[in-house]
C-alpha cells in the first residue's frame, strides 16, 4: 500500500527553482532517506509532504488523500521532529509531552508510555531546559510519535548528538522499524545513518531527482559505499554540507 505519492511537484521562489517536477512512490513500513546538497530542494520538497507548503503545480497524495481536502485526517496520521523544535523551557518533560498529547485529546497514559520508547524516564521530571541535547532530541522524537504517527518526518534527527547520543536516538528508530507500522522520511547529512535505518535511498540535487533505490542495487564499481556514490553523482561530500534551508 502506497503511504505517499508524489506526482511531478514543482515549486519555485521568486527566480529560483526549488523542485522541478519531482515524483515518488513511498510504500507502507518503507525506511526513505532524502538525500541532498545544499540548495537541492529537499527540505523545500519534504515541507510539501508534510502540509506546510502548497506545489505550484502537481500532486501530493497522502493515503490517496490530498492536504488541500483532508488535512485534519492527514495531521492525525503524521508525526513530525524537526530539527529547531522549541519547548517552553518552564516545563517538566512529562508535561511537556502532557500538554502535546492534550492536542490530540490523548489520555496521559500515552505521554508515559512515549518517555518510556524513548528512555527518558529519570527526565520526566526534569525542566526540559536542563535537558542535554540527545535528551532534547529525544524528547522531539517522543511529541512526534505521541499520535501513533502511521507516517513520520524526521528533519536531521542527530545533528549536533555525540556519537552515544545518535547511536540511542537509532536504537529507538530502529524499534519502530521491526514492528513494521511506521513509514519514514529521514533528511540526513549521516552516511552512516541513512545506510543504518534506512531500505530506500533518494538523492536529489537541483531540484530533481538524479537517483533513487535500495543502496545495494546503486552501487557500482565507481561507488561501493553511499558516502562515494553521492559525491559521484553530484560532484560534493555530504557530510561537509550545512544544513539545507532552501527558501
Amino acid at each position: 500500500m502506497l503511504q505517499i505519492e508524489v506526482k511531478d511537484v514543482k515549486k519555485s521562489f521568486k527566480d529560483v527553482q526549488a523542485v522541478r517536477g519531482i515524483s515518488l512512490a513511498i510504500e507502507r513500513g518503507e525506511f526513505v532517506a532524502l538525500l541532498g546538497p545544499n540548495g537541492a530542494g529537499k527540505t523545500t520538497l519534504v515541507e510539501m509532504m508534510e502540509g506546510l507548503r502548497t506545489p505550484d503545480s502537481g500532486e501530493i497524495r497522502i493515503q490517496e488523500k490530498t492536504w488541500q481536502k483532508n488535512e485534519k485526517e492527514l495531521r492525525k496520521i503524521i508525526g513530525l521532529s524537526l530539527q529547531e523544535t522549541r519547548f517552553s523551557e518552564k516545563l517538566t518533560v512529562l508535561e511537556t509531552l502532557r500538554l502535546f498529547a492534550s492536542f490530540f485529546d490523548l489520555a496521559d497514559d500515552r505521554a508515559k508510555e512515549v518517555i518510556a520508547l524513548t528512555g527518558l524516564e529519570n527526565k520526566q521530571k526534569s525542566l526540559t531546559g536542563t535537558l542535554s541535547g540527545g535528551q532534547r532530541q529525544r524528547l522531539a522524537l517522543a511529541v512526534a510519535l505521541l499520535n501513533h504517527p502511521e507516517i513520520l518526518f524526521l528533519d536531521e534527527p542527530t545533528t549536533g548528538l555525540d556519537p552515544h547520543s545518535r547511536l540511542d536516538l537509532w536504537n529507538i528508530l530502529k524499534k519502530l522499524k521491526d514492528e513494521g507500522r511506521t513509514t519514514l522520511i529521514l533528511t540526513t547529512h549521516y552516511m552512516e545513518e541513512a545506510e543504518s535505518l534506512c531500505d530506500h535511498i533518494i538523492i536529489v540535487d537541483e531540484g530533481k531527482i538524479i537517483q533513487e533505490g535500495e543502496l545495494s542495487d546503486m552501487l557500482d564499481e565507481n561507488s561501493h559505499n553511499l558516502d562515494e556514490l553521492f559525491i559521484n553523482l553530484t560532484g560534493k561530500k555530504l557530510n561537509d554540507i550545512d544544513e539545507i534551508v532552501q527558501k
